[in-house]
């Protein structure tokens, strides 16, 4: 029936965000909040639970991330409609959810208005990606990619290892590693190691705990 409301989930690990997401849907007509959820095990556990028709959910939460619970729940339910709700706008985080299966991808700055029209986009079959994070995917289709190993040695760079170290810790050679180091460069189209690891980072290649602060590694390819 057209006047059913449509069923949601509500997944975010901060608690007074997900408590004014909540509130904000439960004073909207039309939407019934079937459930919450403040990490990803959790988010599984509700979903199948409440089958709900739309799950807003955050990308980067406890025990299991968002990219994660989308692609194991639509292993289940192929039909379940995901919208991303985060503060990170990397290219990376962006190309991941949707692959994953997400219908729609929000920045947490979005007004209650948007928030609104996307999950009645979703709920109607629809994918609503915002222009500028649009963007941002077809920047990231139009790059190399990375292999798993350029990938390893990114995040050792981000960590502040200079190359020597890193291949103690990856098991390979010194010349092997600076061979990385340059091909990483030039897909990441950046020329200093600085720059490789703030594009990392912008991009959502890397994942920087909030705890820790990236170091500053030595000057060198």
């Amino acid at each position: 029936m057209t006047d059913e409301p449509i069923r949601i989930l509500v997944v975010e690990d901060h608690n007074v965000v997900r408590q004014g997401l909540v509130a904000l849907l439960r004073t909207t007509d039309g939407f019934e909040v079937v459930g919450e959820a403040a990490d990803g095990i959790e988010a599984i556990s509700q979903f199948r639970r409440h089958q709900p028709a739309v799950t807003l959910i955050d990308l980067r939460m406890p025990k299991l991330g968002g990219v994660d619970v989308i692609a194991r729940i639509r292993k289940e339910a192929p039909q379940a409609r995901f919208i991303v709700l985060t503060t990170y706008d990397g290219d990376e985080d962006i190309y991941r959810a949707i692959q994953a299966g997400a219908k729609a991808y929000l920045l947490k700055g979005m007004t209650s208005d948007e928030l609104i029209g996307a999950i009645r986009t979703v709920h109607a079959g629809k994918s609503h990606i915002p222009q500028v994070i649009a963007e941002r995917l077809a920047e990231h289709i139009g790059t190399d990619e990375l292999t798993p190993r350029e990938v390893s040695v990114l995040e050792q760079i981000v960590g502040g290892m200079s190359n020597k170290q890193i291949g103690a810790h990856l098991k390979i050679s010194e010349t092997t590693v600076k061979t990385h180091v340059n091909n990483l460069l030039a897909k990441l189209g950046v020329t200093d190691r600085t720059q490789a690891a703030t594009a990392a980072i912008r991009r959502g290649i890397v994942a920087l705990d909030p705890l820790d602060k990236p170091k500053t590694s030595e000057s060198e390819q």
